[in-house]
């Protein structure tokens, strides 16, 4: 597995912990919370791997995210 693919890798598994934990602390469901994190400003740093953020703990992202839902809404 190439470096590309490693990071890539970690960045969907990333995503996916921030997702399931986002619909378990919202009672939400999965559906609803991936839309959710996906159209998130969240889930553009992630992407974009901007200030090394995908390395933080993912339950450390989802109370960024809901923050970040709390403000939209």
């Amino acid at each position: 597995m190439s470096e590309v693919e490693f990071e890539n890798f970690y960045k969907e598994r990333l995503e996916e912990k921030i997702i399931f934990s986002l619909a378990k602390r919202k009672n939400i469901d999965f559906k609803t919370a991936m839309s959710a994190y996906y159209t998130s400003f969240l889930s553009r740093l992630i992407e974009q791997g901007s200030y090394g953020i995908q390395y933080l703990d993912s339950e450390l992202l989802t109370d960024e995210l809901e923050k970040e839902l709390t403000k939209d809404f």
